[in-house]
């Protein structure tokens, strides 16, 4: 997957790996057939996507369903079992072409949304973010089966 590879303001996709890896104990799933593994055992009690990219929430929206890497199965296979899948969202055109995929996925059942609004309303009219401080309380929640509100913010606040 080339996410493993490739470097952003985020961090580089090395170093999240080892991260998870250092955290968990676990290696990684980094290929489809490592992680294919996540739809037939049920074994998450909750998914968290962060940061997920526009491009990431119009694939998990994918009517046609396309597989292109671990990270569009596992949430596929953690939807199918009815288990939630929390998105932290940072997106550049939020408030663009993937306005329609956010609405969509706010309206799917077992999609909760990490608090977000626009990080840059002058310089970056279209560009939206999650208030990651609020990923606990919005964890805490989606394990219950809600929403955590307001879902928009102002992140000036």
């Amino acid at each position: 997957d080339i996410s493993q590879h490739i470097k952003c303001r985020f961090g580089k996709g090395e170093e999240f790996v080892k991260r998870a890896h250092d955290m968990t104990g676990n290696e990684p799933m980094k290929t489809i057939e490592e992680a294919e593994i996540i739809g037939p055992t049920g074994c998450l009690d909750i998914l968290i996507l962060m940061p997920c990219t526009g491009n990431t929430m119009a694939k998990m929206f994918d009517i046609k369903a396309t597989t292109s890497g671990p990270f569009s199965v596992v949430p596929k296979a953690q939807l199918r079992n009815e288990k939630p899948v929390v998105i932290s969202m940072a997106s550049n055109d939020a408030l663009g072409m993937n306005l329609k995929n956010i609405g969509n996925l706010l309206n799917h059942k077992h999609i909760y949304f990490v608090p977000f609004g626009q990080d840059d309303p002058v310089k970056k009219p279209n560009s939206m973010i999650a208030d990651t401080r609020l990923l606990i309380p919005t964890i805490l929640q989606a394990l219950k089966g809600r929403q955590s509100q307001p879902v928009l913010i102002d992140h000036k606040k």
